[in-house]
């Protein structure tokens, strides 16, 4: 990108658009005014508005917009780059966000890159943060980064997990620090999170995660050996694990990224990274915990491009959508949403929310954490530590004049009673529990200690959820289950008719695991009369539940066979995640 006469860049830095393309010689102010008066008339970007009418091309607006937040051209083309630069970052990562590494200084860790685009600004806070260096950005044209990524970065360049553990094992200096154990001192930490192949290979990691769609990764360290797992699907699969000797480098690493305390070895510690990965922003929810033979780190990926907040897309029947939809638009009441942890209750609730979600409405949420953030909804991160809990929160929002409600989770007595208090006094709440199906939930209710008659005149309806995984659609294959299989879920051939069963037989789409993507399964209980009177009794879970069958409720083991019917998941799964009905 050359712009021979072009002021230096400090001059034109923070300066309003039609200034910088007057100093640098492109417009006169006369055609500055005009545009300005066109912009007055019908809005949009000046930027835009100057290359409609022909003044400007698509480079020149670039280039002063780079200038407007202080980027200085750059000539790709002339240039021979270093291989010990380029080296600096992974090939994934160059790719993935766009940009190629020309100069490094090693004493200040200033990188300077070359990117073709100023809104490509997250790329540069994402390497600061994935890296640690300190990032200076210049413009190129496209065709010149494309050029110089196909040359530096050539085809078949693709770092593996495999070269850069190779790489970490041969690498002498974090070899010097095995067998240390607890006696390393803080400046030998901070060296070790700073190491180049800790960075690469924790960046690999990272990519391999999202792009595979992870919902976890797992840092383990053992006596002998350091393991790395991946949860896909809810199912967690190892990795090639790196030498045990870099269990504390990476955690180190790790720690600095998520702005933790490297120092501190003994306490748990809770942090989070934000990244932006090909358009799409990506939370990473860092847990450390110490061990007996280290930190173990787990990070919880939340892909907000890959939640569906949407009633329609979770995966509900269409009798089942119609329940829940009268279920969210009751004026008042609880409605909760149960399962065991990971079965997806957030992204059900967050569904409901945003269905419910308009400008007449005021919706206030407590939670621990906050997962999504969502426009239109008021967010509490309860805070236990200072006090903030999940009763303190909802008495506050008594006083907030909300009509919706979000409680994170009933865990104890205070909370629920203030949760029936809202609905009492005209408030829809929502919330979580613990508990392995809907009817179970009455009396983890009644055993917190709420009085009978308070659950009955609050509680609307309950919904019971389990992930089961889906068969994949690309290697999808009919079979002949066996009478063994079908005894699994007390299934008969009479049961099964002309039906045909599907499994996946494995292919790369699908990591040759048959599945791909996950599907919810729901059970729903709503109360009615006949339930209430139960409830009143304090009749046994049991009891609830045959009436809450015979009221017409889909249990979830039933909700399972159905899917495997419609072909999109297994008898194994549903087998898994589902319990037999008495």
């Amino acid at each position: 990108m050359n712009a021979p006469d072009m002021p230096p860049i400090e001059q034109l830095r923070g300066r309003q658009l039609g200034r910088i393309l007057i100093k640098m010689g492109i417009l006169k102010r006369r055609d500055v005014l005009d545009a300005l008066e066109i912009q007055k008339q019908r809005g949009g970007p000046l930027g835009a508005i100057l290359v409609e009418a022909g003044q400007i091309t698509e480079t020149q607006l670039n280039l002063a917009l780079g200038a407007q937040v202080g980027m200085a051209p750059i000539d790709l083309n002339s240039m021979d780059i270093p291989q010990d630069v380029i080296h600096l970052i992974p090939a994934q990562m160059a790719n993935t966000y766009k940009i190629v590494p020309f100069q490094f200084d090693a004493d200040t860790k200033r990188m300077h890159v070359a990117i073709s685009s100023p809104d490509n600004f997250r790329a540069i806070d994402d390497l600061k943060t994935l890296m640690g260096f300190d990032v200076v950005a210049g413009l190129c044209e496209q065709s010149a980064l494309q050029s110089a990524l196909d040359k530096y970065y050539p085809e078949g360049s693709v770092d593996s997990i495999t070269n850069i553990i190779d790489e970490m094992a041969s690498d002498e200096d974090l070899a010097a620090y095995a067998g240390r154990g607890e006696s390393i001192d803080l400046a030998e930490l901070k060296e070790m999170a700073e190491a180049n192949p800790v960075k690469r290979l924790l960046n690999l990691v990272l990519l391999q995660a999202i792009r595979d769609k992870a919902s976890d990764i797992h840092f383990e360290p053992f006596e002998d050996e350091f393991r790395m797992r991946y949860r896909i699907d809810g199912v967690l699969y190892d990795m090639i694990p790196p030498p045990r000797y870099t269990a504390m480098a990476i955690a180190s690493r790790i720690k600095v990224m998520a702005s933790l305390d490297i120092a501190e070895r003994r306490m748990p510690q809770d942090g989070r990274i934000e990244l932006v990965v090909e358009g799409n922003p990506i939370d990473l929810r860092v847990a450390v915990l110490p061990t007996m033979f280290g930190e173990s780190v787990v990070m919880r990926v939340l892909d907000r491009s890959n939640v569906q907040l949407d009633l329609d897309k979770i995966g509900l029947r269409d009798d089942d959508h119609e329940v829940i939809n009268q279920l969210i638009n009751k004026p008042n009441g609880i409605v909760i949403v149960t399962g065991p942890t990971g079965s997806g209750k957030t992204t059900t609730l967050y569904a409901a929310l945003s269905t419910l979600n308009s400008p007449e409405v005021k919706i206030l949420t407590a939670e621990d954490p906050v997962e999504y953030d969502i426009d239109g909804l008021v967010q509490i991160q309860v805070r236990s530590e200072v006090g903030l809990t999940f009763a303190r929160a909802l008495r506050s929002f008594l006083r907030q004049d909300p009509d919706i409600i979000l409680v994170g989770e009933i865990r104890d007595l205070e909370t629920a009673q203030i949760s029936v208090q809202a609905a009492l006094t005209g408030h829809l709440v929502f919330s979580t529990l613990h508990t392995n199906d809907a009817p179970s939930s009455i009396a983890r209710l009644l055993d917190l200690g709420l009085e009978a008659f308070l659950v009955t005149a609050t509680v609307e309806g309950i919904v019971a959820q389990r992930l089961v995984r889906r068969i994949c659609k690309n290697c999808r294959a009919p079979y002949e289950p066996t009478d063994e299989l079908l005894m699994e879920l007390n299934l008969t051939r009479d049961d099964l008719g002309d039906r045909t069963l599907f499994y996946g037989k494995g292919c790369d789409y699908c990591n040759n695991t048959g599945y791909r993507g996950r599907l919810a399964i729901f059970e729903l209980l709503v109360m009615n009369d006949d339930l209430r009177e139960l409830v009143m009794r304090r009749a046994s879970t049991t009891v609830i539940r045959a009436q809450a069958l015979k009221s017409g409720m889909r249990s979830l083991r039933e909700a399972g066979i159905m899917a495997i019917y419609d072909g999109m998941t297994t008898i194994e799964e549903v087998v898994r995640e589902t319990i037999i009905e008495e």
